[in-house]
């Protein structure tokens, strides 16, 4: 499995765009559309392509929190194509994101944020090292 993540461009983005979560998962993360246009108008969100083999097949969205804490990272969407996931695509690309992350000289903190209901979520992001805090002030 060659996963690799990489910007999102206009060479790839509408491919991205077409991934998209069956109605069952779609309520847990934004679409790839509405986070693609979010990073366009926060430029400290940067939007990642998910490849496998050069072809995206996911989706991931980081930057530094609104606060914009020197040093705070996070994770704001992952996303697998339903019909490649549990694979392992998803655990590869969040496993180079927290490598690159963790790399940077100012890294102090990484967090990630998911719905309360997503159990699966929530076991996988606690297999990865994550440890709950407590809800965002959205409630999240």
């Amino acid at each position: 499995m060659n996963i690799t993540l990489e910007p999102v461009t206009r060479a790839n983005f509408e491919a991205v765009m077409d991934i998209e979560l069956p109605p069952g998962q779609a309520h847990y993360v934004a679409s790839n559309a509405y986070s693609i246009a979010q990073a366009h108008y926060y430029p400290e969100l940067q939007p990642c392509a998910i490849c496998e083999g050069g072809k995206p097949v996911g989706f991931l969205l980081f930057g530094l929190p609104e606060q914009g804490a020197p040093g705070h990272y996070g994770i704001y969407r992952l996303m697998v194509d339903p019909a490649l996931q549990k694979r392992g695509i998803g655990r590869r690309a969040m496993e180079l994101l927290l490598e690159d992350l963790r790399a940077r000289p100012d890294a102090r903190r990484i967090w990630i944020c998911y719905k309360p209901d997503n159990a699966v979520g929530q076991r996988f992001y606690a297999s990865l090292g994550f440890r709950e805090t407590g809800l965002d002030d959205e409630g999240r």
